[in-house]
């Protein structure tokens, strides 16, 4: 027979995985007696779990979540932490295999029926949607500013915040800053390890992208407003890929504005560690055909030097006048 402690670890976790258990189906799977099982709940009530009973003719028992989070050694902040970072791990925002990501959803499942009602509230008001992995390291951006956002997106009500653009211009006056944004918060959104708002610009009247590291929201939020629709009917996906890939006004679609095609003197082997999302292959052993794009041409030109080889420019005209232009400006920058 297993031993007290570990027959309680049993217990509880079979208790997390539905909502009611009868207590013979229990006793059933611990092999224990219907007496031991009750012997053994009243041990996790007295640990802080909220065991409670139902009658009936499979009577038997629920755990509940109580009014303070049981013993699992993590203050609130950490719990928070916790059941975003799973959330993120389940729906691949961390860059990890299916099995990973299934196995961190059935732990955000458990955490979440632990958490106080407090908590929940305010995971429940931080509605997120992964777009792509986040970078290795990516850029902090406080937890009750995330917070604050996503209970501004999750209520539908106008946000003013502070926003530092990372840079002032000569006519600013310190003495005056300026005036709060004030915008309709659509969706909190991650990208290569930032956090993003996508949001409508109540005062320049059209769609922006606020990195949520410089946000400052101010209290109190504003009036509730109807969810506008983003552009061409996207989803916030789509949105957000088209316009860090240089696409503007209604053009939603997720390929890069400017693509070419070149052949490198380098063999496959040593391109595809670098190619991105760009698409290579052999055109023999010594030389490699690769597909790239970017948001505008001397950019994508500009990023296959990086390869420090030859380069012939398969197509389009335009990549070849952008090896021009970037030629041009890299004599000018030598002299």
């Amino acid at each position: 027979m297993a031993t007290t402690s570990s027959r309680l670890l049993a217990l509880l976790s079979l208790l997390q995985t539905r909502r009611d258990w009868p207590g013979a189906l229990l006793a059933e799977r611990l092999d224990v007696s219907a007496r031991t099982v009750r012997r053994d709940v009243d041990r996790l009530r007295e640990l802080g779990y909220r065991i409670q009973t139902f009658k009936g003719p499979d009577g038997g028992y629920r755990l509940d979540a109580g009014t303070e989070l049981p013993p699992l050694l993590f203050d609130d902040d950490q719990a928070i932490a916790l059941a975003v970072s799973l959330q993120l791990t389940a729906v691949g925002g961390a860059g990890l295999d299916e099995a990973v990501g299934d196995a961190a959803l059935r732990a955000l499942v458990t955490l979440r029926q632990m958490l106080p009602s407090r908590l929940r509230h305010r995971l429940d008001a931080l509605p997120m949607k992964v777009v792509r992995p986040p970078a290795v390291n990516p850029t902090p951006a406080d937890s009750d500013v995330l917070l604050a956002i996503g209970a501004a997106v999750h209520d539908h009500e106008v946000l003013r915040f502070d926003y530092d653009t990372g840079a002032r211009g000569v006519e600013d006056d310190p003495a005056r800053p300026p005036a709060p944004r004030r915008v309709e918060p659509h969706h909190l959104v991650t990208w290569h390890g930032r956090w993003h708002l996508v949001a409508w610009d109540l005062d320049r009247d059209e769609w922006r992208i606020y990195r949520a590291d410089r946000i400052a929201p101010r209290t109190p939020t504003g009036p509730r407003f109807a969810q506008r629709e983003l552009p061409g009917g996207a989803d916030v996906s789509t949105y957000l890929i088209s316009r860090f890939r240089g696409r503007a006004g209604d053009d939603v679609a997720t390929g890069w504005p400017c693509q070419g095609e070149v052949i490198l003197d380098l063999p496959l082997a040593q391109v595809l560690p670098f190619i991105g999302d760009g698409v290579a292959e052999a055109v023999d052993e010594h030389r490699t055909r690769l597909a790239q794009g970017s948001w505008s041409w001397p950019a994508l030109a500009a990023s296959l030097c990086r390869f420090d080889v030859d380069v012939e420019v398969v197509g389009p005209p335009e990549l070849r006048s952008a090896f021009a232009q970037l030629a041009t400006r890299c004599r000018q920058a030598a002299r």
